[in-house]
Formats: structure tokens, sequence, C-alpha cells
């Protein structure tokens, strides 16, 4: 049962010229179908997604935590859910921080008590509860960063992906990271910088715990337009020796 991972987007912080922002679309057979779940739907990430799936074929989405470059498509997602010509899609379920509906139906400018409760049955995370979602065993630890945050190791018999989300240097990211097949890991920040804390990583210290979690494969991401990639990879080899790509839109991935 392998896992088929798309980049939808991988700008960090806000859509890029060449990326939206952060969006993976997961897919896996599950009961002679494909399921697919969304990590995160950033800002601009709808509209490439429909040109990897239909969406009213995405099965659950599972929320990083609430920064506009990780959730505020969910608008979109919203009205094509609800306003289907067809008629309303079915409800699907939203992992995300708790309160995600409030803030969601905030953004969108929903004033009605149901929030977007309609269409999305959110379920909030639990730092280190274990989930089941289709095919997928889902496991979610808060990380650090300004508001609830969450790493998701995502994994099937056949094998596991870890998703950094957004996080400062933490050992809770170490400790999920270790023996995964795909560490799907934002870099954000340069080693030759004064960065602030508590907020992202560099490329080094994804390096790094990719190194001393044994992971097979390093997957850069979350790499903001105006920063260079080039030294973003530099200081990924200063720390990594092993196999890694700084992902790019579009980018497709197995695990299994």
């Amino acid at each position: 049962m392998s896992i088929k991972l798309t980049v939808i987007g991988c700008a960090g912080s806000f859509p890029g010229p060449d990326s939206p922002a952060s969006c993976y679309l997961l897919e896996a057979p599950f009961e002679g179908r494909t399921y697919r779940l969304l990590l995160d739907l950033g800002s601009g990430a709808f509209g490439p997604l429909q040109r990897h799936c239909d969406v009213s074929d995405i099965d659950a989405v599972a929320l990083s935590h609430l920064h506009a470059d990780h959730c505020f498509d969910m608008s979109a997602f919203y009205v094509v859910s609800k306003y289907n010509p067809d008629g309303p899609l079915d409800r699907i379920p939203v992992l995300a921080p708790e309160g995600a509906d409030t803030f969601l139906a905030s953004a969108y400018g929903i004033e009605e008590p149901c929030g977007m409760n309609e269409q999305f049955a959110f379920e909030p995370w639990l730092d280190g509860r274990q989930s089941v979602v289709g095919p997928f065993t889902v496991l979610a630890v808060r990380v650090d960063h300004p508001v609830p945050a969450y790493a998701i190791r995502i994994s099937t018999p056949e094998g596991s992906l870890v998703y950094s989300g957004d996080t400062g240097p933490t050992e809770a990211l170490a400790d999920l990271a270790a023996g995964a097949d795909l560490f799907l890991c934002e870099a954000s920040f340069l080693e030759d910088a004064i960065n602030p804390p508590n907020l992202h990583l560099t490329g080094a210290e994804a390096g790094d715990y990719a190194t001393r979690g044994g992971v097979g494969r390093l997957l850069v991401t979350h790499i903001p337009a105006w920063t260079d990639r080039a030294m973003v990879e530099a200081d990924v080899k200063s720390t990594w020796d092993g196999p890694y790509e700084l992902v790019t839109a579009g980018s497709t991935y197995t695990v299994g």
C-alpha cells in the first residue's frame, strides 16, 4: 500500500512566483479506490490542486496550524463544497488545531454559529494521540511556533512520511522523524542570518534532524521566495549526506 505524495505548493510564508503556499496531496489505495488526504491548504493552493484531482475526491484534510500560508484556501474549498452546482459535497473530516472551525469561519466571513461545520467535520489535534484516517495512521505532536502547531507522521504498513509543518528547533520533531522513509521538513531560515527564535528551521537544522533520525530521504520545503535556494542547499549538505531534494510545486514521490 504505497503512498504517493504530490507537492501542490511549497513556498514559505506566502505564495511565490513559482509555487503557491503549503499544500501536499497524499494518495493511497483504500477499499478498492484511491483515498486522498491533504496536508495543509495554504494561500493560492486550491487552484493548482485541481490539476491533480477533482476536489470532490478529497477525503480528508489535516492542517498543521492556522497561519494563512497553511490554511487560508480552506475558504475556497468551502465555497466549492457548499455551493457545487450538483449539490453540496459530502462532509469530510478536517484534523486541525482546536478552534479551527471558528477561526476559518471568521477568515471567510461566516457569521452564523455553525461556521464551516456543515461541510467539514473538525477534529482537534491532541498532542501525541494517534488517529486512523482511511488507510493512514496519523500521529501529531506539538512543535515550536507562535501559534499551536503540529508536526504530523503519516504511516501505512509499507512506509511512513513525516511532515514538520512550521517549527523552530524542537526535540519533539527529532523524535517524530526517527526512522521515517520520507522526511518533509521546512527550512525557511539561513544559518548565516540572525533569525528570530521559536519560528522556523534552517537547512542545517533540517539536515541534523534527518541524520539523527536515520530517515530514508529528506525533502526540504517551505523556502520563501526571497531566500537563496542554493544557500539553503549548502546548509542542508553541512549536516546531511543522504539523499535529499529541495522540492518544487508539482513534484511527486512514493513511499513504500
